[in-house]
Protein backbone atom coordinates (compact mmCIF):
# COMPACT_ATOMS: atom_id res chain seq x y z
CA UNK A 1 0.00 0.00 0.00
CA UNK A 2 3.57 2.46 0.14
CA UNK A 3 4.90 4.22 -2.54
CA UNK A 4 8.27 4.49 -1.11
CA UNK A 5 10.34 7.54 -1.80
CA UNK A 6 13.39 8.85 -0.33
CA UNK A 7 13.17 11.08 2.89
CA UNK A 8 9.33 12.15 2.98
CA UNK A 9 8.83 15.14 4.62
CA UNK A 10 5.10 13.92 5.54
CA UNK A 11 3.48 11.23 5.73
CA UNK A 12 -0.59 11.99 5.26
CA UNK A 13 -2.94 9.69 7.20
CA UNK A 14 -6.40 8.64 6.82
CA UNK A 15 -7.57 6.56 10.35
CA UNK A 16 -10.34 4.00 10.32
CA UNK A 17 -13.57 3.82 10.06
CA UNK A 18 -15.02 5.31 7.00
CA UNK A 19 -16.84 3.82 4.07
CA UNK A 20 -13.73 1.86 2.09
CA UNK A 21 -15.28 2.53 -1.26
CA UNK A 22 -12.88 5.13 -2.33
CA UNK A 23 -9.57 6.64 -1.77
CA UNK A 24 -9.80 9.64 0.64
CA UNK A 25 -10.29 12.50 -1.47
CA UNK A 26 -9.21 15.06 1.43
CA UNK A 27 -5.28 13.61 1.18
CA UNK A 28 -5.42 13.26 -1.81
CA UNK A 29 -5.75 16.68 -2.61
CA UNK A 30 -3.14 17.48 0.34
CA UNK A 31 -0.91 15.18 -1.62
CA UNK A 32 -1.05 17.32 -5.16
CA UNK A 33 -0.36 20.33 -3.59
CA UNK A 34 2.70 18.84 -1.54
CA UNK A 35 3.96 17.15 -4.75
CA UNK A 36 3.11 19.85 -6.94
CA UNK A 37 5.81 22.15 -4.68
CA UNK A 38 8.23 19.94 -4.37
CA UNK A 39 7.95 18.11 -0.68
CA UNK A 40 8.24 14.73 -0.71
CA UNK A 41 5.11 13.17 0.69
CA UNK A 42 3.45 9.83 0.90
CA UNK A 43 0.55 8.53 1.63
CA UNK A 44 -1.19 5.78 4.02
CA UNK A 45 -4.81 4.51 3.97
CA UNK A 46 -4.92 2.59 7.34
CA UNK A 47 -8.86 3.15 7.23
CA UNK A 48 -8.71 0.49 3.86
CA UNK A 49 -5.98 -1.28 5.53
CA UNK A 50 -7.46 -2.23 9.08
CA UNK A 51 -10.85 -3.07 7.81
CA UNK A 52 -9.42 -5.44 4.86
CA UNK A 53 -7.05 -6.55 7.96
CA UNK A 54 -10.41 -7.86 10.01
CA UNK A 55 -11.59 -10.11 7.17
CA UNK A 56 -8.44 -11.76 7.52
CA UNK A 57 -8.63 -12.50 11.17
CA UNK A 58 -10.77 -15.62 12.86
CA UNK A 59 -14.64 -15.53 13.22
CA UNK A 60 -16.29 -16.51 15.79
CA UNK A 61 -19.09 -18.84 14.73
CA UNK A 62 -22.11 -19.61 17.09
CA UNK A 63 -24.89 -19.47 14.71
CA UNK A 64 -25.42 -20.28 11.19
CA UNK A 65 -25.21 -16.66 9.59
CA UNK A 66 -21.41 -16.11 11.49
CA UNK A 67 -20.49 -19.08 9.99
CA UNK A 68 -22.07 -18.94 6.31
CA UNK A 69 -20.64 -14.89 6.78
CA UNK A 70 -17.20 -16.11 7.72
CA UNK A 71 -17.06 -18.88 5.21
CA UNK A 72 -17.62 -16.51 2.44
CA UNK A 73 -16.00 -12.83 3.75
CA UNK A 74 -13.08 -13.37 0.91
CA UNK A 75 -15.29 -14.13 -1.86
CA UNK A 76 -17.73 -11.46 -0.77
CA UNK A 77 -14.94 -8.85 -1.02
CA UNK A 78 -14.19 -9.86 -4.46
CA UNK A 79 -18.00 -9.66 -5.48
CA UNK A 80 -18.05 -6.04 -4.12
CA UNK A 81 -15.31 -5.89 -6.45
CA UNK A 82 -17.18 -7.15 -9.14
CA UNK A 83 -19.72 -5.40 -11.78
CA UNK A 84 -21.55 -8.77 -11.32
CA UNK A 85 -22.79 -8.65 -7.97
CA UNK A 86 -24.70 -5.14 -8.59
CA UNK A 87 -26.82 -6.96 -11.09
CA UNK A 88 -28.59 -8.28 -8.08
CA UNK A 89 -29.95 -5.61 -5.51
CA UNK A 90 -30.61 -8.96 -3.49
CA UNK A 91 -27.52 -10.85 -3.46
CA UNK A 92 -25.81 -7.10 -3.45
CA UNK A 93 -27.30 -6.69 -0.11
CA UNK A 94 -26.63 -10.09 1.60
CA UNK A 95 -23.04 -9.73 0.66
CA UNK A 96 -22.80 -6.11 2.29
CA UNK A 97 -25.03 -7.76 5.35
CA UNK A 98 -22.45 -10.78 5.54
CA UNK A 99 -19.25 -8.47 5.60
CA UNK A 100 -21.42 -6.60 8.14
CA UNK A 101 -21.97 -9.42 10.34
CA UNK A 102 -17.65 -10.30 10.53
CA UNK A 103 -16.98 -6.78 11.59
CA UNK A 104 -20.05 -6.89 13.65
CA UNK A 105 -18.44 -9.93 15.43
CA UNK A 106 -15.18 -8.78 15.29
CA UNK A 107 -16.01 -6.01 17.41
CA UNK A 108 -17.32 -7.72 20.89
CA UNK A 109 -14.15 -8.65 21.25
CA UNK A 110 -13.32 -5.36 22.15
CA UNK A 111 -16.28 -3.89 23.14
CA UNK A 112 -16.87 -1.97 20.27
CA UNK A 113 -19.30 -1.81 17.19
CA UNK A 114 -17.46 -1.75 14.10
CA UNK A 115 -19.35 -1.71 10.58
CA UNK A 116 -18.06 -1.09 6.95
CA UNK A 117 -18.71 2.98 7.50
CA UNK A 118 -18.74 3.44 11.35
CA UNK A 119 -17.22 2.62 14.69
CA UNK A 120 -18.64 3.21 17.87
CA UNK A 121 -16.48 2.41 21.67
CA UNK A 122 -19.16 1.01 23.92
CA UNK A 123 -17.06 2.76 26.99
CA UNK A 124 -15.27 6.08 24.97
CA UNK A 125 -17.21 9.39 23.20
CA UNK A 126 -15.40 11.02 20.24
CA UNK A 127 -17.65 13.98 21.93
CA UNK A 128 -15.45 14.42 24.76
CA UNK A 129 -12.48 15.78 24.96
CA UNK A 130 -11.09 13.98 27.74
CA UNK A 131 -12.34 10.32 25.97
CA UNK A 132 -9.96 11.26 22.90
CA UNK A 133 -6.65 12.09 25.26
CA UNK A 134 -7.60 8.72 27.10
CA UNK A 135 -7.46 6.60 23.66
CA UNK A 136 -4.40 8.43 23.10
CA UNK A 137 -2.81 7.48 26.26
CA UNK A 138 -3.75 4.15 25.79
CA UNK A 139 -3.73 3.07 21.99
CA UNK A 140 -2.69 0.07 22.87
CA UNK A 141 -6.36 -0.80 23.93
CA UNK A 142 -7.82 0.48 20.67
CA UNK A 143 -9.22 -2.25 18.26
CA UNK A 144 -7.49 -1.33 15.23
CA UNK A 145 -4.14 -1.25 17.55
CA UNK A 146 -2.31 -4.54 16.19
CA UNK A 147 -3.46 -3.96 12.67
CA UNK A 148 -1.79 -0.11 12.60
CA UNK A 149 0.69 -0.35 14.54
CA UNK A 150 3.44 -2.54 12.27
CA UNK A 151 1.85 -0.59 9.16
CA UNK A 152 2.36 2.84 10.83
CA UNK A 153 5.48 2.06 12.56
CA UNK A 154 7.55 0.54 9.76
CA UNK A 155 6.25 3.16 7.47
CA UNK A 156 7.59 5.72 9.79
CA UNK A 157 11.19 3.90 10.35
CA UNK A 158 11.98 3.43 6.98
CA UNK A 159 10.55 6.81 5.73
CA UNK A 160 11.49 9.14 8.74
CA UNK A 161 9.24 11.77 7.99
CA UNK A 162 10.09 15.08 9.87
CA UNK A 163 5.73 15.59 10.23
CA UNK A 164 2.10 13.12 10.21
CA UNK A 165 -0.69 14.84 9.09
CA UNK A 166 -3.85 13.19 9.94
CA UNK A 167 -7.22 13.83 7.83
CA UNK A 168 -10.30 13.31 10.48
CA UNK A 169 -13.33 13.70 8.14
CA UNK A 170 -16.00 11.79 10.52
CA UNK A 171 -16.53 10.90 14.81
CA UNK A 172 -16.29 7.77 13.54
CA UNK A 173 -12.08 8.01 12.66
CA UNK A 174 -11.70 10.34 15.79
CA UNK A 175 -11.05 7.85 18.90
CA UNK A 176 -8.63 5.51 16.52
CA UNK A 177 -6.91 8.87 14.89
CA UNK A 178 -6.34 9.70 18.30
CA UNK A 179 -5.01 6.59 19.70
CA UNK A 180 -2.57 6.83 16.20
CA UNK A 181 -1.92 9.86 17.55
CA UNK A 182 -0.68 8.67 20.90
CA UNK A 183 1.45 6.23 19.38
CA UNK A 184 3.27 8.32 17.21
CA UNK A 185 3.46 11.19 20.47
CA UNK A 186 4.97 8.44 22.27
CA UNK A 187 7.23 5.94 19.88
CA UNK A 188 8.39 8.64 17.39
CA UNK A 189 8.41 11.86 19.44
CA UNK A 190 10.51 13.84 17.57
CA UNK A 191 7.48 13.56 14.42
CA UNK A 192 5.52 16.42 14.61
CA UNK A 193 1.82 15.66 14.13
CA UNK A 194 -0.47 17.97 12.15
CA UNK A 195 -4.48 17.10 12.08
CA UNK A 196 -6.94 18.83 10.14
CA UNK A 197 -10.31 17.72 8.02
CA UNK A 198 -14.12 18.24 8.30
CA UNK A 199 -14.53 17.37 11.79
CA UNK A 200 -11.38 19.16 12.67
CA UNK A 201 -12.92 22.33 11.52
CA UNK A 202 -16.38 21.75 12.72
CA UNK A 203 -14.76 21.42 16.29
CA UNK A 204 -12.53 25.02 15.58
CA UNK A 205 -15.55 26.87 14.04
CA UNK A 206 -17.42 26.59 17.80
CA UNK A 207 -16.86 29.74 20.05
CA UNK A 208 -16.10 27.42 22.89
CA UNK A 209 -13.14 26.12 21.10
CA UNK A 210 -10.12 26.16 23.21
CA UNK A 211 -7.60 23.80 21.69
CA UNK A 212 -7.82 20.65 24.71
CA UNK A 213 -5.35 18.85 22.47
CA UNK A 214 -2.26 21.50 22.36
CA UNK A 215 0.16 19.12 24.23
CA UNK A 216 -0.87 16.72 22.00
CA UNK A 217 -0.92 17.97 18.13
CA UNK A 218 1.83 20.40 17.05
CA UNK A 219 -0.97 22.51 14.84
CA UNK A 220 -4.57 21.96 14.24
CA UNK A 221 -6.09 22.88 10.71
CA UNK A 222 -9.26 24.40 10.22
CA UNK A 223 -10.35 24.64 6.67
CA UNK A 224 -8.31 23.69 3.15
CA UNK A 225 -4.90 22.73 4.82
CA UNK A 226 -2.84 22.72 1.82
CA UNK A 227 -1.49 26.35 2.27
CA UNK A 228 -1.04 25.68 6.56
CA UNK A 229 1.50 22.33 5.27
CA UNK A 230 2.98 24.32 2.93
CA UNK A 231 3.99 26.81 4.87
CA UNK A 232 5.08 24.48 8.30
CA UNK A 233 7.20 22.90 5.24
CA UNK A 234 8.96 25.87 4.41
CA UNK A 235 6.93 26.82 1.27
CA UNK A 236 5.45 29.94 -0.33
CA UNK A 237 1.46 29.48 -0.03
CA UNK A 238 0.05 29.76 -2.92
CA UNK A 239 -3.78 31.24 -3.55
CA UNK A 240 -6.77 28.99 -4.69
CA UNK A 241 -6.79 24.73 -4.51
CA UNK A 242 -4.49 22.08 -4.90
CA UNK A 243 -4.28 19.61 -7.51
CA UNK A 244 -5.49 16.11 -6.83
CA UNK A 245 -2.28 13.13 -6.50
CA UNK A 246 -3.76 9.40 -6.10
CA UNK A 247 -0.17 8.29 -6.31
CA UNK A 248 0.52 5.55 -3.02
CA UNK A 249 -3.53 4.24 -3.38
CA UNK A 250 -4.13 1.01 -4.13
CA UNK A 251 -6.94 1.79 -6.33
CA UNK A 252 -7.81 -1.66 -7.06
CA UNK A 253 -8.63 -2.89 -3.13
CA UNK A 254 -11.33 -0.43 -2.70
CA UNK A 255 -14.55 -2.03 -2.10
CA UNK A 256 -16.21 -1.09 -4.96
CA UNK A 257 -16.72 -2.89 -9.19
CA UNK A 258 -13.28 -0.72 -10.05
CA UNK A 259 -11.55 1.80 -9.17
CA UNK A 260 -13.61 5.05 -8.21
CA UNK A 261 -12.24 8.52 -8.27
CA UNK A 262 -13.39 10.94 -5.82
CA UNK A 263 -12.91 15.01 -6.61
CA UNK A 264 -13.96 18.13 -5.84
CA UNK A 265 -14.04 21.04 -8.14
CA UNK A 266 -14.45 23.65 -4.53
CA UNK A 267 -14.48 24.01 -1.49
CA UNK A 268 -17.35 25.24 1.15
CA UNK A 269 -20.41 25.86 -1.25
CA UNK A 270 -21.51 28.88 -3.73
CA UNK A 271 -25.54 29.20 -2.47
CA UNK A 272 -24.03 29.64 1.11
CA UNK A 273 -27.35 31.03 2.42
CA UNK A 274 -29.39 27.71 3.94
CA UNK A 275 -30.36 28.48 7.05
CA UNK A 276 -29.21 25.69 10.02
CA UNK A 277 -26.72 24.39 7.30
CA UNK A 278 -23.49 23.51 9.12
CA UNK A 279 -20.86 24.87 6.81
CA UNK A 280 -23.12 28.27 6.71
CA UNK A 281 -23.41 28.19 10.71
CA UNK A 282 -19.50 27.66 10.59
CA UNK A 283 -18.73 30.65 8.13
CA UNK A 284 -16.97 27.93 5.95
CA UNK A 285 -15.45 30.01 2.72
CA UNK A 286 -15.93 29.30 -0.70
CA UNK A 287 -13.44 28.57 -3.48
CA UNK A 288 -13.32 27.39 -6.57
CA UNK A 289 -11.38 26.37 -9.41
CA UNK A 290 -12.77 27.46 -12.79
CA UNK A 291 -14.84 25.06 -14.49
CA UNK A 292 -12.40 24.32 -17.55
CA UNK A 293 -9.46 23.85 -15.23
CA UNK A 294 -11.22 21.36 -13.09
CA UNK A 295 -12.77 19.11 -16.14
CA UNK A 296 -9.33 19.24 -17.75
CA UNK A 297 -7.83 17.87 -14.31
CA UNK A 298 -10.73 15.48 -14.18
CA UNK A 299 -9.56 14.05 -17.52
CA UNK A 300 -6.45 14.45 -16.79
CA UNK A 301 -6.76 11.91 -13.57
CA UNK A 302 -8.89 9.76 -15.71
CA UNK A 303 -6.32 9.05 -17.99
CA UNK A 304 -3.67 7.97 -15.40
CA UNK A 305 -6.42 6.07 -12.93
CA UNK A 306 -8.60 4.96 -15.85
CA UNK A 307 -12.00 4.92 -13.17
CA UNK A 308 -15.38 3.39 -13.47
CA UNK A 309 -16.75 5.88 -11.86
CA UNK A 310 -15.98 9.57 -11.02
CA UNK A 311 -17.70 10.82 -7.41
CA UNK A 312 -18.17 15.00 -7.47
CA UNK A 313 -17.67 15.87 -4.17
CA UNK A 314 -18.64 19.42 -4.05
CA UNK A 315 -21.24 20.33 -1.71
CA UNK A 316 -22.96 21.84 -4.74
CA UNK A 317 -21.84 21.46 -8.54
CA UNK A 318 -21.83 24.96 -9.69
CA UNK A 319 -23.78 25.99 -13.01
CA UNK A 320 -20.78 26.54 -14.42
CA UNK A 321 -18.88 23.22 -14.32
CA UNK A 322 -22.53 21.56 -14.93
CA UNK A 323 -22.22 23.70 -18.31
CA UNK A 324 -18.28 22.44 -18.58
CA UNK A 325 -19.40 19.06 -17.77
CA UNK A 326 -22.21 18.82 -20.74
CA UNK A 327 -20.08 19.71 -23.08
CA UNK A 328 -17.04 17.80 -22.28
CA UNK A 329 -17.45 14.75 -23.52
CA UNK A 330 -15.96 12.74 -20.55
CA UNK A 331 -15.81 8.69 -21.23
CA UNK A 332 -16.41 8.20 -17.89
CA UNK A 333 -19.35 7.71 -15.48
CA UNK A 334 -20.20 10.53 -13.09
CA UNK A 335 -22.44 11.40 -10.33
CA UNK A 336 -22.63 14.08 -7.50
CA UNK A 337 -24.52 16.72 -5.27
CA UNK A 338 -26.09 19.54 -7.43
CA UNK A 339 -28.51 22.29 -6.40
CA UNK A 340 -32.28 22.66 -8.63
CA UNK A 341 -31.00 25.34 -10.40
CA UNK A 342 -32.66 26.64 -13.96
CA UNK A 343 -29.97 24.99 -16.26
CA UNK A 344 -31.40 21.75 -15.03
CA UNK A 345 -35.62 22.81 -16.47
CA UNK A 346 -34.14 22.75 -20.02
CA UNK A 347 -34.48 18.61 -20.98
CA UNK A 348 -32.18 19.19 -23.90
CA UNK A 349 -29.25 20.22 -20.74
CA UNK A 350 -29.86 17.28 -18.57
CA UNK A 351 -29.90 14.97 -21.93
CA UNK A 352 -26.34 16.53 -22.55
CA UNK A 353 -25.40 15.85 -18.98
CA UNK A 354 -26.45 12.05 -19.29
CA UNK A 355 -24.30 12.16 -22.64
CA UNK A 356 -21.03 13.34 -21.05
CA UNK A 357 -21.44 10.36 -18.36
CA UNK A 358 -23.96 11.68 -15.53
CA UNK A 359 -25.58 8.42 -13.92
CA UNK A 360 -27.19 10.28 -11.25
CA UNK A 361 -27.25 13.44 -9.14
CA UNK A 362 -27.84 13.55 -5.55
CA UNK A 363 -30.55 16.93 -4.53
CA UNK A 364 -31.04 18.10 -1.55
CA UNK A 365 -34.97 18.75 -1.28
CA UNK A 366 -35.33 18.82 2.61
CA UNK A 367 -39.39 19.55 1.88
CA UNK A 368 -42.51 19.60 0.13
CA UNK A 369 -43.45 22.53 1.68
CA UNK A 370 -42.81 25.89 -0.16
CA UNK A 371 -43.11 27.71 2.95
CA UNK A 372 -40.42 25.90 4.69
CA UNK A 373 -38.12 25.84 1.69
CA UNK A 374 -38.24 30.04 2.29
CA UNK A 375 -38.12 29.89 5.73
CA UNK A 376 -34.80 27.85 5.15
CA UNK A 377 -33.55 30.36 2.35
CA UNK A 378 -33.31 27.18 0.29
CA UNK A 379 -33.53 28.86 -3.03
CA UNK A 380 -35.77 25.54 -4.34
CA UNK A 381 -38.91 26.48 -5.94
CA UNK A 382 -40.94 23.40 -5.73
CA UNK A 383 -42.91 23.57 -9.36
CA UNK A 384 -38.97 24.18 -10.41
CA UNK A 385 -37.73 20.99 -8.47
CA UNK A 386 -41.02 19.07 -10.02
CA UNK A 387 -39.94 20.26 -13.98
CA UNK A 388 -36.37 18.96 -13.09
CA UNK A 389 -36.84 15.36 -11.42
CA UNK A 390 -38.95 14.73 -14.67
CA UNK A 391 -36.29 15.93 -16.99
CA UNK A 392 -33.62 13.91 -15.20
CA UNK A 393 -35.91 10.90 -15.08
CA UNK A 394 -36.77 11.20 -18.79
CA UNK A 395 -33.09 11.74 -19.68
CA UNK A 396 -31.95 8.22 -17.71
CA UNK A 397 -30.45 10.08 -14.39
CA UNK A 398 -30.57 8.52 -11.27
CA UNK A 399 -31.56 11.04 -8.54
CA UNK A 400 -30.47 10.59 -4.86
CA UNK A 401 -33.04 13.28 -2.97
CA UNK A 402 -32.30 14.30 0.77
CA UNK A 403 -34.79 15.19 2.96
CA UNK A 404 -34.89 16.84 6.46
CA UNK A 405 -36.97 17.10 8.61
CA UNK A 406 -38.11 18.73 11.95
CA UNK A 407 -36.02 21.96 11.42
CA UNK A 408 -37.67 24.96 13.34
CA UNK A 409 -39.78 25.68 10.24
CA UNK A 410 -41.19 22.86 9.68
CA UNK A 411 -44.24 21.57 11.33
CA UNK A 412 -46.38 17.85 11.23
CA UNK A 413 -48.85 19.61 8.46
CA UNK A 414 -45.98 20.53 6.78
CA UNK A 415 -44.25 17.31 6.83
CA UNK A 416 -46.88 15.83 5.56
CA UNK A 417 -46.73 17.98 2.18
CA UNK A 418 -43.47 16.11 1.79
CA UNK A 419 -44.77 13.11 1.62
CA UNK A 420 -47.41 14.16 -0.16
CA UNK A 421 -44.27 15.62 -2.76
CA UNK A 422 -42.66 12.67 -2.58
CA UNK A 423 -45.54 10.58 -3.38
CA UNK A 424 -46.53 12.93 -6.69
CA UNK A 425 -43.25 12.53 -8.17
CA UNK A 426 -42.03 8.83 -6.99
CA UNK A 427 -41.83 7.84 -10.77
CA UNK A 428 -38.75 10.41 -10.96
CA UNK A 429 -37.39 9.91 -7.76
CA UNK A 430 -34.80 6.81 -7.45
CA UNK A 431 -33.63 7.07 -4.12
CA UNK A 432 -34.39 8.87 -0.49
CA UNK A 433 -32.22 9.74 2.35
CA UNK A 434 -34.38 10.35 5.36
CA UNK A 435 -32.53 12.89 8.17
CA UNK A 436 -34.08 14.40 11.54
CA UNK A 437 -32.59 17.99 11.70
CA UNK A 438 -30.15 18.88 14.32
CA UNK A 439 -29.31 22.35 15.53
CA UNK A 440 -25.39 22.99 14.56
CA UNK A 441 -24.25 24.18 18.24
CA UNK A 442 -22.48 27.16 16.30
CA UNK A 443 -25.50 28.80 14.50
CA UNK A 444 -26.87 31.68 15.56
CA UNK A 445 -30.33 30.63 15.87
CA UNK A 446 -28.92 27.76 18.57
CA UNK A 447 -28.35 31.62 20.79
CA UNK A 448 -32.60 32.23 20.78
CA UNK A 449 -33.85 28.70 21.40
CA UNK A 450 -34.04 26.81 24.69
CA UNK A 451 -30.66 24.56 24.16
CA UNK A 452 -29.89 20.88 25.74
CA UNK A 453 -26.76 19.79 24.39
CA UNK A 454 -25.93 16.81 23.97
CA UNK A 455 -23.43 14.98 26.41
CA UNK A 456 -20.00 16.56 25.40
CA UNK A 457 -17.59 19.32 25.12
CA UNK A 458 -16.57 18.49 21.33
CA UNK A 459 -20.77 17.87 20.46
CA UNK A 460 -21.69 19.29 16.92
CA UNK A 461 -25.44 19.65 17.81
CA UNK A 462 -27.71 20.60 20.13
CA UNK A 463 -31.25 19.46 21.10
CA UNK A 464 -33.40 22.43 20.56
CA UNK A 465 -37.49 23.23 22.33
CA UNK A 466 -39.17 23.27 18.58
CA UNK A 467 -41.03 26.49 18.62
CA UNK A 468 -44.17 24.83 17.11
CA UNK A 469 -43.77 21.71 19.76
CA UNK A 470 -43.01 19.58 16.70
CA UNK A 471 -39.60 17.43 18.71
CA UNK A 472 -37.89 14.67 17.55
CA UNK A 473 -39.37 12.16 19.25
CA UNK A 474 -42.96 13.42 17.05
CA UNK A 475 -40.63 13.86 14.18
CA UNK A 476 -39.27 10.10 14.45
CA UNK A 477 -43.09 8.77 14.88
CA UNK A 478 -43.87 10.58 11.90
CA UNK A 479 -41.18 8.73 9.82
CA UNK A 480 -42.16 5.34 11.53
CA UNK A 481 -46.08 5.41 10.87
CA UNK A 482 -46.73 7.65 8.50
CA UNK A 483 -44.46 8.26 5.81
CA UNK A 484 -42.32 4.82 5.97
CA UNK A 485 -45.33 3.14 6.16
CA UNK A 486 -46.91 4.55 3.11
CA UNK A 487 -47.08 2.20 0.00
CA UNK A 488 -45.53 4.00 -2.40
CA UNK A 489 -42.58 5.54 -0.32
CA UNK A 490 -41.66 2.06 1.05
CA UNK A 491 -41.18 1.31 -3.11
CA UNK A 492 -38.51 3.53 -3.00
CA UNK A 493 -37.13 2.51 0.40
CA UNK A 494 -36.25 -1.03 -1.01
CA UNK A 495 -34.32 0.28 -3.67
CA UNK A 496 -31.46 2.06 -0.83
CA UNK A 497 -28.29 0.63 -0.84
CA UNK A 498 -27.97 0.79 3.03
CA UNK A 499 -24.88 1.16 4.47
CA UNK A 500 -22.74 2.06 1.34
CA UNK A 501 -25.57 4.47 0.57
CA UNK A 502 -24.77 7.00 -2.48
CA UNK A 503 -21.33 5.98 -2.77
CA UNK A 504 -22.97 2.66 -4.51
CA UNK A 505 -25.95 3.75 -5.46
CA UNK A 506 -25.17 4.84 -9.06
CA UNK A 507 -23.97 1.25 -9.56
CA UNK A 508 -27.30 0.04 -8.90
CA UNK A 509 -29.41 2.08 -11.22
CA UNK A 510 -29.42 0.35 -14.34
Amino acid sequence: MLRTTKSPKILLVNPPVAKPSEPPAGIARLAGALRDNGVGCEVLDLNLHCLLAEFDAEVESQDKWSRRAGKNRQRNLTSLRSPQLYQSFDRYQRVVSDLGRVLSLAGRKSDCEITLANYNDLEKTPLRSSDLLASAECFEANHFYAHFNPLLEEALETQQPEYVGLSLSYLSQALTGFAIIGFIRRQFPKIKIVAGGGLISSWMSSAAWNDPFKALIDCCVSGPGENVLLQLLGKESRPGLGRFSYAGFAMADYLSPGAVLPYAASHGCYWQKCQFCPDFAEGSCYLARSAPEAVAEISQLTGLHNPVLVHLLDNAISPALLRELGNSGLSVPWYGFARFEKELEDFSFCAGLQQSGCVMLKLGLESGSQQVLDRLNKGVDLKRAARILNNLHRAGIATYIYLLFGTPAETKSEALLTLDFVRRHRQAITYINLAIFNMPVCSPEALHLQNRFFDGDLSLYCDFDHPEGWDRKKVRTFLHKDFRKDTLIREIERRNPGVFGSNHAPFLHH
